[in-house]
């Protein structure tokens, strides 16, 4: 199976899931950027409830300015402030410690394009899974591709799926209830090496 997404920030456990069940990887390379979706953004777990944490961007003033030309804005020193955050949500759970260090240099590296950041982030992920990351670009855009199995729609923050995913003990899990598909840290601090298994068991509703 060959799956079309789009690279997003520290992507949600349906993302990371359609991922490591498909034989190959191919990500949209020719769309235009959208407000309110993940690829600038993702939601960890806290104390106080969700956090959604965003990487400002340089709005063009074109209309159509396509998603690997979006530029990161550094008016706001908000690689320091999602470090922090992630220290403070997670700094108590089991695998932390084992993987902040190979986290750390996504927050101290100079970061200019949006679509670029993204597949580092990536990068570093698959390495924490022990697992290869092999992909694709799309050479042009198909809105309505029957070649691969179209999970773009996953990208959308206001229109995402449903989606049911099993229980796994998330930090303050004495304070709130299990919240699902969180972005891929959660799980990853959480699970550390059994994070492939359950990525690989859940089934993803892209309807």
């Amino acid at each position: 199976m060959t799956a079309l997404l789009h690279p997003t920030y520290f992507p949600n456990v349906a993302h990371m899931a359609i991922m490591l069940q498909s034989d190959v990887i191919n990500f949209e390379y020719c769309d235009t950027y959208g407000k309110q979706t993940y690829r600038n953004r993702c939601c960890i777990m806290r104390a106080n409830g969700l956090l959604q944490l965003n990487i400002p961007v340089i709005h063009s003033q074109k209309n159509r300015q396509l998603y690997r030309n979006v530029e990161v804005s550094h008016a706001e020193k908000w690689q320091l402030t999602h470090l922090k955050s992630l220290e403070t949500a997670y700094r108590k759970s089991p695998f932390f410690e084992f993987y902040i260090d190979d986290l750390k240099p996504l927050f101290t590296k100079k970061v200019s394009n949006l679509y670029e950041f993204n597949i580092d982030c990536l990068k570093v992920i698959f390495e924490c899974l022990q697992l290869p990351l092999n992909f694709s670009l799309t050479q042009f855009f198909d809105q309505n591709t029957r070649q691969y199995l179209d999970a773009r729609t996953l990208v959308f923050c206001k229109k995402e799926v449903n989606q049911s995913f099993e229980n796994y003990i998330q930090v303050f899990s004495d304070k709130h209830e299990f919240i699902g598909n969180l972005s891929i840290l959660d799980l990853l601090f959480n699970e550390g090496p059994n994070t492939v298994n359950y990525l690989k068991s859940q089934n993803v509703n892209l309807q």
